[in-house]
């Protein structure tokens, strides 16, 4: 019969487990229910009231129940399903590197007045600001101290390329994420450095220093950026 206590009970670090020390443990939510049932203790969660409460089960039944036939059988096809699961999240991790390694990036080529304007327009609508003066320049709100043209270039061609971040979607959880997030953005600014050889030194700072993606992937061929004219204003 289950016990309910409002309070902790001092003895259940002891002879108790909760669910959450039970998948340390290696069972599941499934062997939980079929071999366990119901928890012999129920405790009011410490951190928040108002949520469920805390439910334990004797270590004894616990131990007793791992040493049966049915839970080491049970064990072994979790552990099989649990290893299908991350290889096939491996698998799909190379795969995103891979496509992020050979994908061309096409950079958008403006004239370098064209490139500015529309530049100092994005950090504008980025900081909420509204346009300049009519019929003034680039710089004509900001000092030049003030405003560094050569990040938000870098920002702007950013945005018009954020649609290679639909890559990134491609990964399910987290797994492999930051190695691909750092793989598209160094390939990026590559590109983006080609096509402007004036923002290169933006770019390398904007790379951050070098890292290793642990997977066997053709060095990105940058030489297959495609630079395209544009007379698109955003």
């Amino acid at each position: 019969m289950t016990t309910y206590e409002k309070d902790p009970d001092p003895r259940a670090h002891r002879t108790h487990l909760s669910a959450a020390g039970l998948r340390a443990r290696g069972w599941t939510a499934g062997m939980i229910r079929r071999l366990l049932g119901e928890p012999d203790l129920r405790r009011a969660n410490p951190f928040f009231r108002t949520a469920p409460p805390t439910r334990l089960y004797g270590v004894e039944r616990v131990e007793a129940a791992e040493r049966s036939e049915e839970f080491r059988a049970l064990s072994a096809v979790a552990a099989r399903r649990s290893a299908a699961v991350k290889e096939a999240a491996l698998r799909r991790r190379r795969e995103v590197l891979a496509r992020i390694a050979a994908e061309p990036i096409e950079v958008p080529v403006l004239d370098p007045e064209r490139l500015t304007a529309l530049a100092v327009e994005y950090r504008d609508r980025v900081a909420g600001r509204g346009p300049g003066p009519s019929g003034a320049g680039p710089d004509a709100r900001t000092s030049d101290r003030d405003l560094d043209l050569d990040r938000w270039k870098v920002d702007y061609l950013r945005h018009r390329l954020a649609r290679y971040d639909g890559i990134l979607d491609e990964l399910s959880g987290r797994t492999g994420r930051a190695a691909a997030e750092e793989l598209l953005r160094r390939r990026v600014h590559a590109a983006i450095s080609q096509a402007y050889p004036d923002l290169a030194q933006e770019c390398e700072r904007r790379s951050g220093p070098e890292i290793q993606v642990r997977s066997r992937l053709p060095a990105p061929d940058d030489r297959k950026v495609v630079r395209r004219p544009s007379q698109e204003s955003t």
